[in-house]
């Protein structure tokens, strides 16, 4: 136990040491919040666009957000890779999920903390345009996001372990444009129907952004994509320790 807290605080101290912490983490979902909000506002009434009302967009910038997330834990990984930081690593008497858990904790209270500032700031944003936002909802839609969170951390830790420092960023840009298009989070999918609203409705991503909406809004039916989620979480945090002991026999 004393190891992996001295793990995971190595970790938490690496990720405020990064820039990218602040930049994509903490300050993108804010002005991303701002920016759809005008842009809101722009559109008639009568054109009837709801996926940028506030409660969600907030959703959706929630789930955006998180891939972010994703990216960072890459980075961290693979640096320690590069660096021949983890090579030593691994002629200590630390476990597999040692490792695992002093990458994953951190992370993950990366994406409870931006999370908690999306749904903050969607609150006062709501508050000012005359939207106002549920406290009950909120803390629904953030619970049913917490299963999307362990799935971007995990696969963040996987693309870490199995990529290099250069290629795993252009991978996590990939699966970050994938989720802004398959997800939901920009544009109704039901709208477009068809095989893109089949394949949207069998990732993670759309399951997420469904999952924090139906949540918010008091919703029944929002469980289901929970449970898909949670399915794919607990695939990806596999995924990383598949990948951790690829990694470790190099």
């Amino acid at each position: 136990m004393r190891r992996t807290l001295a793990f995971i605080g190595r970790n938490f101290k690496e990720i405020l040491r990064d820039p990218i912490s602040y930049a994509f983490g903490l300050g993108l979902p804010v002005v991303m919040l701002i920016a759809m909000t005008a842009i809101n506002n722009a559109i008639p009434p009568e054109a009837a666009v709801d996926i940028f009302k506030i409660k969600n967009l907030s959703c959706g910038i929630a789930v955006f957000s998180l891939t972010f997330v994703m990216l960072e834990g890459s980075i961290l990984v693979s640096k320690d890779r590069s660096g021949a930081f983890l090579t030593r690593l691994y002629s200590s008497p630390m476990r597999a999920e040692e490792f695992i858990i002093g990458y994953a904790v951190p992370l993950a209270a990366v994406a409870v903390c931006q999370m908690a500032i999306t749904f903050l700031s969607s609150a006062v944003v709501g508050a000012v345009v005359g939207e106002t936002l549920v406290l009950g909802g909120i803390l629904c839609s953030f619970a049913a996001l917490l299963p999307a969170a362990l799935f971007f951390v995990g696969l963040g830790i996987a693309f870490g372990f199995l990529l290099g420092q250069t290629s795993a960023p252009p991978v996590c840009s990939f699966v970050i444009t994938a989720s802004g298009l398959l997800g939901g989070i920009w544009f109704d999918c039901a709208s477009v129907g068809g095989a893109f609203e089949t394949v949207c409705r069998v990732l993670p991503f759309f399951n997420a952004t469904d999952a924090a909406r139906l949540a918010m809004s008091g919703g029944e039916g929002f469980l289901v994509p929970v449970l898909i989620t949670a399915a794919y979480a607990m695939g990806s945090l596999g995924l990383a320790c598949v990948t951790f002991l690829i990694s470790r026999k190099r």
